[in-house]
């Protein structure tokens, strides 16, 4: 109490105290004033009390009685406010402990008289708790007169009062014992006081206890008083009490404080003597009452039942039995057999509820079960209190279910409950029954001839937490849910099961371990478990005979009732999880039993579980026997017999599987339900796990399981293992799925029961094997001959029989023969030839067995069996397509094994077997893996060839001499596949067929995957055939195969296939048999290809290699020809192999090949070729010495080059012909028109180049205009729309396709080729520039390709491809490709002007004539860039060609290129297109300079070479540029032209231009003075015209500026004026013609009216017009008329 002691708490309460008294005094002052003196003096009593003490604290306690007075006297007043006060007062100082024994007494009195009168009833409470708890002043007298006082208030009319009330004296009560608790701690060191004498019966002798253990003893004595209905000794007062109260007092003591009662004598005496007999007398009414039972028939009226009492009670008991079960043995006795009786059927429900939930509360804990045993039911006389609560358990299960569902038969006068949950439960039942097959959520329940009860979840296992018990608060008793006494009922015995195995085998393992420990010294491990038992048993002390004896009676006490209640629980339950717990519960018990020797108890549960496991009524005789030894004992249990029930059959479970029962006689079928299959789980478990304590129940068990495994048709499988039969083996043989699913599970355990027998000491196997033994008699009885039963009708005995013949072969093979087999022929084939033999018999059962036994063999004795391999593989072989997947897929395993592991040791002349069965296997059509995984093994089998080489073909030889001589003895010729060749080339000949027809299955997968392996082994391994064995390759292997994939992919189906069997998607482009039949044929072809190019040096020496060129050329030109883009393109990848072209590679980091020819024989054969199957094979040895070995001599030498021309020129044939035909427009355009893709043609026309190199010296023009066609067909060809996004760039991006950059390549090397070559080929010149030129054209007229309509490329539908419209076709834009060979034009122009070709060709006009195309339209060209380029050009290509066109033009082949030249620059400078509208002011200036240069070319280049140059030609330049120069609007110009704008600067070129010309002194002939004269008449003409308009507008127009292009128009005019004027005058005067001066001067008055323009441009413009006229003004002459003439 540091806390209340510390100075600053001291000082505190001091201050409080005072406070206090001064609040009272003030309180009192006016009523009563002996308490205000009272309080007065009380501050001063506190005061000297502070100021004399040095521990305060003691001094208060001492004076507490007189410092407590005053506020007595305030409590006495009966006022509320002067009440609550002093109350206050007194707990502060109660709290700090400073209040005598005195004081306390006084304050207790104060309080009473507050109590009668009723005042502050709850503060009294709490100052009663206050006083009694903060310490142990207050006992004895005072301490019961605070406790009445509590009891007092607990019977008021005030609710909240009498609550709180019963919580005080709860807690006062316990207050009470916790000091004896601490007392006896204090005094444990003290001396022992001598025990009181037991007989001691005197209420008061109680002289020896120590003051506070004698408070209690008084308070305990007078509570079973007071419950007795008897007057208190102690609590003197007491008005009235209820005994539940009381009881719950005593309940809470009893379970709170058992040490109390242990220890000390006193409280023990009162257990003994007032609580059992108060107990048993209270329970009376309960043991008399019956249910239903009327009144009037017995004289005197019963006492009812009552519940709150007899819940209470029963609390107290089970309190009493856990913790005083050893002080009151005899008492007990009595509570549990009254227990037990509470469970009778003719008690209330709301009784039994409760009496079961106390025994759950007994039956979690195990050692309280034993000590009931031992004191009970081992001693003589004494009731079997053990055996009884098990059995009670049982039968109250069993009424249960005879009780017919009337619900509760509660207290309650008014039924309605009751009926309420009887309806309940018949509603409830009928889902039962109906919902199993149905998906309806089934409650877990019982079920039992009608009887429905639902499986409560009431407690957690292990736990007893009751429900009925804690109902302290209910008066009536309650309505007791259906099922819930059931359900506690059903967990006791699972705890109890649980509860008495868990500890006995755990007290069993300790004593076992401890035997083990002293057994060790004296015997050998080896000692089996049972000799140790006994040795133990003797060796230990009586202690373990004492505990194996608890152990033995506790089972045989229990055994029986037990068995009952969970046989007829097991036979009721409906639900998985009850079953379950059900069946471990038994599983266990049969355990415990057979572990401890007792054997009818075992054999008993055993049997219950195999009972459960077979159908009910199931005809059985070791079963019967047992059950009918364990019914015939029917055992009583309180006079009431209870039998063993029978299984119900009427049992509402799914039945999971319906199969026939084992009997010699066919009889009907049988049917298992999930129950059953349950329970034979749980058997196997046992069998399993418990194997070593179930002796002769072996018997039982094995019986059970043959059964069923026949009912559930498990058959036996390799090595005895057994697996589930397929369903439609026995006739009627029924699985559901819901056991499929068991059944793997099930057959495992079963296969492994008798490996786990190895575990078993040698008795128990003993046992498990006199059981075999006794049933394999039954069942030899039932099964008649041996390889007769394989064909037997019913398919289990031709299964037993195959069984039993296999075993035997087997077993004969694995005998150690002394000789040993292998050297011992005649008996091996002996015994594998009945193996052999079972090939002929068509049940599939019979050949698995045959296959699971080869199997066996080879596993077993596989390197052994020599001479019987070709037996072996035949029974291999045998195996036919149709023959179901199970059996080719063990016949198949049999092939893997052999091949992975048997081929060395097998005779060489086998291997020809293994490839033939091999490949049987990959031509089965049943499962697609088997076939992939066969062509696997030929690989290996080819790798394996490759490795061992050397050793098989020796060996073949060795055999082929053998063969041969015999031969020759006979006669007759050796006969042999593929014979001339040697015996190993043979067998690589074989397995190359086998692959070969595999190539042509009808499974695409099969299909490539035998391709690639063929290809690959022919690459990899194709160096070990002799030389001459390749033409047998190429024409019988190789070519044939070709042969029939080409007839087969041209005649395949093109209907769609949905999916690939079963649920494989297909993709779309492999979704019709024609497409899958495509990519054989790309891989055979591209195969075949790559092996004429890698081993073209062996192959070029066969003499008939140009013969095999022209057929692999056929091959490859009908596959590109085909109409499938696919094969087509990978057929011209082959076409590059063959020639051995690198094909173009796109990947920026590989280099480029330059298409160069040359081979050499790849050192490292396979790591080349063998790729596609991802192996890459390195040999050591290097090849060249195995060609060396077959060829005899030298390797062969490397060609560098193919010479024979004709293999090429028929390679430009193949070439020819598939682009002519490939690029032939179609004659008829409908939806299904066949357009070779651009992959395609580009390929195609790269081929070109590579190919030319090697037939350029006789290439003729006429194989260049062939070479022509193909590529203008080839460009001209369109793209589908939905592949165009992909080929084609955006439109705007200016980039070529690869096809026609391909195309351009192609010309590139054909004009390099001319420039080196010899003058003839010169003349190829003209042909090339035509064929660009034409492709020039392409950029304002793309070609047409046939009738097919194509679109533009910027309005195909991109985005909205509709579903199964025709693809549009979309032409390419071409401009780019135009523009390019434009280029290549000029380039090519630029150096081969001169040529001889070229300039008699007339190329320099056809280029003109080209080019005006695109100028001509100039604006409305596709792209603009088009008419720039093409202006460019014709600049470029004029200031070449000119010069050379004046040099011959005498020789007049220029004649008819003038008049076009001239047309050209007409229809470009005067252009009939209009500009854009969008074309800014910059463009058409820069568009403007163009003309400009044009025009300056004219005046450079042409005009001052006049003279020689046709003069119709100059007349036509001249106009052009009069045309140019005035550029005005003269009112002949429409409206539309108006808004052309102004080419300024173009017109004062042409106009300078003209005027340089038409006045120049080197005009010589009178002709060109006269164009000038025209010229400038025309010029003055305008000039006029444009001023007089001018003038006029300027004067409508008022204020108004004029439109910007007619003044500007104005001004030029003005500045040509003084041009012409300044002109005229350097020209000499003799030129000038007297009219044109006429002409000038006539300007002069229409120049002065405009001077009154308001434009200021114009005026200066007018002012430098007018000055020259000056030169006019001469004084009038005489002789006018003159001038006008």
């Amino acid at each position: 109490m540091s806390g209340t002691s510390s100075p600053e708490a001291v000082k505190k309460l001091l201050e409080n105290m005072q406070g206090d008294l001064r609040g009272l005094s003030l309180e009192c002052r006016k009523k009563f004033p002996p308490v205000k003196e009272a309080a007065e003096s009380g501050i001063i009593k506190v005061k000297t009390i502070a100021a004399r003490n040095s521990d305060i604290l003691a001094a208060l306690k001492e004076n507490s009685s007189e410092v407590v007075q005053p506020f007595l006297m305030g409590c006495g007043t009966k006022e509320p406010k002067i009440t609550q006060l002093c109350l206050a007062a007194i707990q502060r100082l109660m709290s700090h402990e400073v209040v005598s024994e005195a004081a306390a007494g006084n304050i207790i009195n104060m309080l009473w008289q507050l109590m009668e009168n009723s005042l502050e009833e709850l503060k009294l409470l709490q100052t009663v708790l206050v006083l009694l708890t903060t310490n142990t002043v207050v006992h004895d007298e005072a301490l019961s007169k605070a406790i009445v006082l509590c009891f007092r208030l607990h019977f008021t009319k005030d609710n909240i009062t009498n609550n709180t009330a019963a919580a005080t004296v709860r807690q006062v009560v316990t207050v009470v014992f916790e000091r004896v608790v601490a007392e006896d701690e204090r005094y444990k060191d003290a001396t022992e006081q001598p025990v009181a004498v037991q007989g001691n019966s005197n209420r008061r002798s109680v002289s020896t206890l120590k003051p506070c253990a004698k408070d209690a003893y008084m308070l305990f004595q007078d509570l079973c008083q007071l419950v007795n209905a008897d007057a208190p000794y102690w609590l003197v007062g007491m008005t009235e009490m209820t005994r539940t109260f009381g009881l719950e007092l005593l309940e809470s003591v009893l379970n709170d404080f058992p040490q109390v009662f242990l220890q000390h004598q006193e409280f023990s005496f009162l257990l003994k003597e007032r609580v059992c007999p108060l107990v048993i007398k209270l329970f009376s009414p309960n043991i008399k009452f019956r249910q239903g039972s009327s009144t009037s028939s017995s004289p005197a009226p019963v006492e009812k039942p009552y519940f709150p009492i007899c819940m209470r009670l029963l609390r107290v008991v089970s309190v009493l039995i856990k913790q005083f079960y050893s002080l009151l043995v005899t008492e007990c006795e009595i509570f549990l057999s009254l227990l037990v009786k509470f469970l009778d059927a003719d008690k209330p429900q709301w009784l039994r509820a409760v009496a079961v939930e106390s025994i759950h509360r007994l039956c979690v804990q195990p050692q309280l079960l034993r000590s009931f045993c031992q004191s009970y039911d081992m001693k003589q006389h004494s009731t079997k209190v053990f055996r009884d609560i098990v059995n009670a358990l049982g039968s109250f299960i069993q009424s249960l279910f005879l009780v017919t569902s009337t619900g509760n038969t509660s207290a309650t006068p008014n039924q309605a409950g009751g009926s309420a949950s009887g309806s309940t439960g018949s509603a409830q039942a009928t889902p039962g029954v109906l919902g199993m097959g149905g998906g309806a959520t089934v409650l877990p329940a019982f079920e039992y001839r009608g009887t429905w009860i639902p499986i409560l979840n009431v407690t957690v296992q292990g736990s007893a937490k009751a429900t009925y018990l804690e109902m302290l608060d209910k008066v009536e008793p309650p309505t007791i849910p259906e099922g819930y006494a059931m359900s506690v009922a059903f967990h006791c015995l699972l705890d109890l099961v649980r509860g008495i195995t868990t500890m006995i085998e755990g007290e069993l393992g300790e004593a076992e371990t401890v035997s083990q420990i002293t057994t060790e010294a004296t015997s050998s491990p080896a000692q089996s478990s049972e000799q140790q038992d006994l040795q133990s048993l003797s060796d230990q002390s009586d202690k373990d005979l004492v505990s194996r004896a608890v152990w033995e009676e506790m089972v045989n006490a229990c055994w029986c009732g037990l068995l009952a209640a969970l046989s007829l629980l097991l036979d009721a339950s409906t639900d998985e999880a009850a079953t379950e717990n059900i069946l471990k519960a038994e599983l266990t018990m049969a355990a415990l039993c057979g572990r401890l020797g007792l054997v009818t108890s075992r054999d008993a549960f055993i049997t219950a579980i195999c009972k459960g496991s077979l159908p009910p009524h199931y005809a059985l005789t070791v079963l019967n026997s047992t059950t009918a030894a364990l019914s015939s004992k029917s055992y009583s249990i309180q006079g009431q017999n209870v039998q063993m029930i029978s299984p119900s059959s009427e049992s509402h479970q799914q039945v999971v599987a319906v199969g026939q029962p084992l009997a010699l006689q066919p009889q009907g079928t049988v049917m298992l339900t999930s129950k059953n299959i349950q329970c034979m789980r749980t058997l196997l478990n046992l069998a399993h796990c418990h194997g070593a304590v179930l002796g002769t129940s072996w018997q039982l068990v094995l019986a059970t399981l043959q059964h069923l495994v026949w009912i559930l048709g498990l058959k036996p499988g390799i090595g005895g293992a057994l697996k589930p039969g397929r369903a439609a083996e026995g006739p009627s043989t029924v699985l559901t799925t819901a056991v499929m699913t068991d059944l793997p599970v099930i057959s495992n355990i079963l296969s492994r029961l008798f490996e786990s027998s190895q575990y078993l000491d040698d008795v128990s196997l003993h046992h498990l094997i006199n059981a075999l033994c006794s049933l394999s008699l039954e069942a030899m009885d039932m099964a008649y001959g041996n390889n007769k039963v394989c064909q037997h009708p019913n398919s289990r005995m031709r299964e037993w029989g195959a069984e039993a013949l296999t075993s035997l072969i087997k077993a004969g093979l694995t005998f150690n023969h002394d000789p040993p087999l292998s050297q011992n022929q005649r008996l091996q084939l002996l015994l594998l030839n009945p193996l052999k033999e079972l090939s002929n018999i068509s049940h599939p059962d019979i050949r698995i067995k045959q296959l699971e036994c080869v199997l066996q063999i080879l596993q077993s004795q596989g390197d052994s069996l020599g001479p019987g391999w070709p037996l072996v593989l035949g029974v291999m072989g045998a195996i036919r397509s149709d023959q179901g997947e199970s059996l080719i897929r063990t016949a198949f395993q049999c092939l893997q094994l052999v091949v992975t592991d048997f081929l060395p040791t097998m005779p060489c002349t086998c291997l020809q077997i293994v490839v033939e069965v091999a490949g049987s296997f990959g031509l089965h059509n049943q499962e697609l893996n088997i076939s992939l995984t066969s062509i696997g093994l030929l690989w290996n089998i080819s790798d394996y060839f490759f490795q061992r080489g050397e050793i098989i073909e020796k060996e073949l030889n060795k055999e082929e001499a053998v063969l041969q001589k015999q031969a020759e003895e006979k006669g007759v010729m050796l006969h042999r596949p593929f014979h001339p060749a040697p015996p190993f080339d043979c067998l690589w000949l074989c397995l190359y067929a086998k692959l070969g027809e595999l190539c042509v299955d009808p499974r695409p997968a099969v299909r490539k995957s035998a391709g690639q392996t063929l290809f690959s082994t022919i690459a990899a391994h194709g160096t070990l055939l002799q030389h001459s064995t390749w033409h047998t390759v190429i024409w019988k292997v190789l070519f044939h195969l070709l042969d029939r994939v080409r007839e087969s992919s041209t005649t395949a189906d093109k209907e769609k296939i949905e999916s690939g069997g079963g649920n494989i998607l297909i993709h779309h482009s492999r979704d019709t048999a024609e497409k899958q039949w495509a990519e054989t044929w790309v891989l055979t072809l591209a195969g075949v290809a790559r092996i004429f190019n890698t081993r073209r040096y062996l192959l070029q020496p066969l003499g008939d290699f140009s013969q095999a060129w022209d057929v692999l050329l056929d091959h490859i030109q009908s596959a590109a020809l085909s109409k499938n883009n696919e094969v087509s393109l990978a057929a011209l990848k082959s076409f590059q192999e063959i020639l051995q072209i690198v094909s173009p590679v796109r990947d920026s980091e590989k280099p480029d090949t330059p298409p160069t020819i040359n081979v050499s024989v790849p050192v490292v054969v396979g790591t080349t070729t063998a790729t596609s199957l991802g192996r890459s094979f390195m040999r050591t040895d290097s090849i060249g010495e195995r060609i060396g070995r077959y060829n005899g001599s030298e390797p062969p030498v490397v060609t560098d080059e193919i010479e024979d021309l004709n293999l090429w020129w028929a390679a430009w044939n193949s070439w020819y012909r598939i682009g002519s035909e490939s690029t032939k427009p179609p004659i008829t355009c409908d939806k299904l028109t066949f357009i070779p893709s651009q992959p395609f043609l580009t390929a195609l026309i790269q081929i070109f180049p590579a190919l030319y190199q090697h037939i350029k010296t006789g290439f003729s023009m006429d194989d260049l205009q062939k070479l022509g066609v193909i590529l203008h067909g080839a460009v001209s060809v369109p793209i589908s729309s939905d592949a165009s996004p992909f080929i084609l760039p955006s439109y705007t991006e200016a980039v070529l396709t690869s096809l026609q950059e391909a195309v351009l390549t192609a010309l590139d090397v054909l004009q390099k080729a001319i420039c080196v070559g010899s003058e003839n080929m010169q003349i190829m010149y003209p042909a090339i520039f035509d064929q660009l030129l034409a492709f020039v054209e392409f950029s304002c007229k793309p070609p047409q390709y046939g009738q097919l309509e194509t679109k533009h490329i910027a309005n195909a539908k991109y985005n909205q491809i509709q579903l199964f419209a025709p693809a549009e076709w979309v032409a390419l834009n071409y401009v780019p490709f135009a523009e390019r060979s434009l280029e290549v034009v000029v380039d090519l122009y630029q150096k081969t002007a001169c040529h001889k070709a070229v300039v008699n060709e007339k190329v320099l006009q056809n280029i003109i004539k080209t080019l005006r195309i695109p100028l001509s339209l100039k604006y409305s060209c596709p792209s603009e860039s088009t008419w720039k380029l093409a202006v460019s050009s014709l600049l470029k290509v004029l200031s070449i060609g000119l010069p050379v066109a004046r040099q011959h033009a005498s020789s007049g082949k220029f004649d008819s290129m003038w008049p076009e030249l001239a047309n050209t620059f007409e229809d470009f400078l005067f252009t009939k297109s209009t500009p854009p509208d969008n074309l800014s002011i910059q463009e058409f200036q820069k568009n403007e300079s163009i003309d400009v240069e044009v025009v300056q070319l004219i005046s450079t280049e042409i005009l001052p070479y006049a003279n020689f140059i046709p003069k119709e030609f100059v007349g036509q330049i001249m106009t052009m540029l009069n045309k140019g120069s005035i550029h005005s609007q003269s009112s002949s110009f429409t409206e539309a032209e108006i808004d052309i704008r102004m080419r300024e600067e173009f017109s004062k070129v042409c106009f300078e231009t003209l005027l340089q010309f038409s006045f120049s002194n080197k005009v010589t002939t009178p002709q060109e003075g006269y164009i000038s004269r025209m010229a400038l008449s025309v010029l003055l003409k305008r000039s006029q015209d444009v001023l007089h308009r001018y003038i006029e507008d300027e004067r409508l127009s008022g204020k108004c500026p004029l439109p910007r292009q007619q003044v500007t128009e104005i001004i030029f005019v003005l500045k040509a004026v003084s041009t012409l004027i300044d002109s005229l005058k350097k020209t000499q005067p003799e030129n000038v013609d007297a009219n044109t001066w006429a002409q000038v001067i006539a300007l002069y008055p229409t120049l002065v009216e405009c001077i009154t323009c308001s434009s200021s441009e114009v005026c200066s413009a007018l002012k430098e017009a007018l000055v020259p006229f000056k030169d006019f003004m001469h004084p009038p002459a005489s002789k006018v008329q003159n001038g006008e003439s």
